[in-house]
């Protein structure tokens, strides 16, 4: 497998065609679109809301085991699959997030898959892309100045400068805005407070983005987001400070859909961002739902590993949206598993069928994971430069007494043809008619309840350790109304625990939870476990250090 500026010269060899002819696969009308450039277009509502009545396809979701340093390949198989599938005959579409800055200029590079298997245009998609980003961040700060500004000229809704909760945006990870004082210098530029920053993708704002329905629902939900609470403790929302407008205003035309392509020409909607590790992993309903009205296969991918994006999608994105997913994909590499079997990233490069056998254990508990749900599984093994066929039977008998036979894929190399076999895999068991999805937990469960249900049956941990404050404030969110709402944990993506050394299917751990923040306007509460940011910093050599411009203009070191 290889990486880096080879993806990028593979892209720009590629000749995508016009906009408008991927949108007539989907018999798309032009005047649907709002073109952005000539690869790349938004699809309007008008349309959209015409396609009510049409019967859904099927929606199948890509998930991967807990992800290493060796690479998994999550995104080039849910673009490799979507490839092989409309080869075959059958019409697919792809949805995906959209990148975020923050892993592009840190240490991905770059989040449009690889080789043969990626969706283009990528310099535009991994950078600014249609803006939806820059409007999501502007939302978030207007609503931050609109607090201020508030407070400052009187304070009319008794809003405790204390208890000011809100925090800033901004898609860049920057550790030094995690916590700061703002409003220093005198009267004239406001309170004093402490405050902070998250990265965009982390934000509320991105995730009601993604779970809205339409404008409308966006607006409602905007406006029921919490901003901090008066001395009585009561809360105050920015409907209470005018704000959800002008807010809603600002992502009129993000709220859009974008439509791009694959390398092979496949449709691909990506739309919206959250991470998975920081917030739920999932790209926009209104995108999924689109999909499902215009293809007979939507496949799209839950960030990260399954215990993570892949249960939010499933007890989160699901019941918000109506979506009840036909298949689950698991995807894994032989050199990742390897890494969960003990061996050190330098040893990768030397066959060993034991490490594979022992970390095919993450693999089975994801595998258990997601049957737990109600959902027949796929497991997806993508290919690398050095798999060996003992290992891969290691992986085959390891795999056998829970009845899953491992597809080998080589799309990063070969495209769809090396995706037809996976195609298959998942179009039997789509048409098997298997599936009887059920979200992990009621939204009758206490708050409390359903975290440590998370964290019992997912990550397999003996319990969970809430800091008093945590409690409190869970009581608090319950005694105010929001109990039924489902939980978002925030914690390290590498491992089944808090603890992102814990490598492999650890268990009888206990989940520490330090806190917990109510997102009423998105419609979960976010759970913090660990030592989890939601700023994240960059690596001591950042990925922006290899990327710029060539001397023809061209962007390099994108991957």
């Amino acid at each position: 497998m290889s990486t880096g500026n080879i993806d990028l010269e593979i892209a720009r060899a590629t000749p995508l065609r016009p906009i408008a002819d991927i949108a007539a696969r989907l018999a798309i009308p032009a005047e649907a679109l709002e073109p952005y450039g000539r690869t790349k277009a938004k699809i309007g509502f008008d349309f959209i809301d015409g396609l009510a009545a049409r019967p859904n396809g099927a929606l199948v979701l890509v998930v991967g085991i807990s992800p290493t340093p060796a690479g998994e390949g999550k995104t080039t198989t849910s673009i490799g699959l979507a490839d092989a599938l409309n080869a075959s005959g059958r019409r697919a579409v792809l949805c995906l997030r959209e990148p975020s800055l923050g892993p592009c200029f840190g240490q991905k590079g770059g989040a449009t898959g690889g080789g043969r298997a990626q969706i283009a245009p990528m310099a535009d998609i991994n950078l600014h892309f249609t803006g939806d980003f820059h409007a999501i961040t502007a939302a978030n700060n207007l609503l931050a100045a609109m607090i201020d500004n508030h407070v400052y000229w009187g304070n009319e809704a008794g809003l405790d400068p204390r208890r000011i909760t809100w925090r800033r945006a901004l898609d860049v990870n920057d550790r030094s805005l995690r916590a700061l004082v703002a409003g220093l210098g005198g009267v004239a530029n406001g309170t004093p407070l402490e405050t902070g920053f998250d990265i965009t993708v982390a934000s509320e704002v991105m995730a009601a983005f993604c779970l809205a329905a339409d404008r409308a629902d966006l607006q409602a939900r905007l406006g029921r987001m919490i901003v901090g609470a008066r001395r009585d403790g009561s809360f105050v929302t920015a409907s209470d400070l005018k704000a959800a407008g002008a807010m809603a205003a600002l992502l009129r035309e993000a709220l859009m859909p974008n439509l791009v392509q694959t390398l092979e020409h496949s449709p691909a909607l990506v739309h919206g961002g959250p991470f998975a590790n920081i917030a739920h992993g999932c790209n926009s309903a209104i995108a999924t739902r689109l999909g499902l009205k215009l293809a007979d296969f939507v496949v799209t991918e839950a960030g990260f590993g399954a215990d993570l994006g892949g249960e939010k999608f499933l007890d989160i994105k699901c019941p918000s949206a109506g979506l009840a997913p036909d298949c689950a994909v698991i995807v894994a590499s032989l050199r990742a598993l390897k890494m969960h079997g003990g061996r050190a990233r330098a040893e990768l490069g030397r066959e060993d069928p034991a490490a594979v056998a022992a970390g095919a254990a993450n693999l089975i508990r994801h595998i258990e994971n997601m049957r737990g749900f109600g959902l027949p599984v796929v497991v997806a093994l993508n290919h690398f430069p050095g798999d060996t066929g003992a290992e891969f039977e290691a992986l085959r008998e390891a795999l056998a007494p829970h009845a899953i036979e491992p597809v080998r894929c080589t799309h990063w190399a070969e495209g769809s043809a090396g995706a037809a076999a996976l195609a298959e895999a998942v179009a039997a068991a789509v048409a098997g008619k298997t599936a009887r999805f059920r979200p992990l937990y009621a939204p009758a469960l206490p708050l409390a309840e359903k975290l440590r249900t998370i964290a019992t049956k997912i990550y397999r941990a003996a319990d969970i350790a809430l800091a008093a404050p945590a409690q409190k404030r869970l009581a608090a969110f319950e005694e105010a109304g929001f109990g039924h709402l489902p939980i978002c944990v925030a914690k390290t993506q590498y491992s089944f625990s808090a603890d992102p050394t814990l490598l492999g299917a650890p268990s009888g751990h206990v989940l520490p939870v330090r806190d917990v923040r109510l997102a009423a306007g998105a419609g979960f509460v976010v759970a913090l476990a660990g030592e989890i940011m939601t700023m994240p910093g960059l690596p001591r050599h950042p990925a922006a250090e290899h990327i710029g411009l060539d001397e023809r203009g061209e962007i390099v070191g994108l991957s």
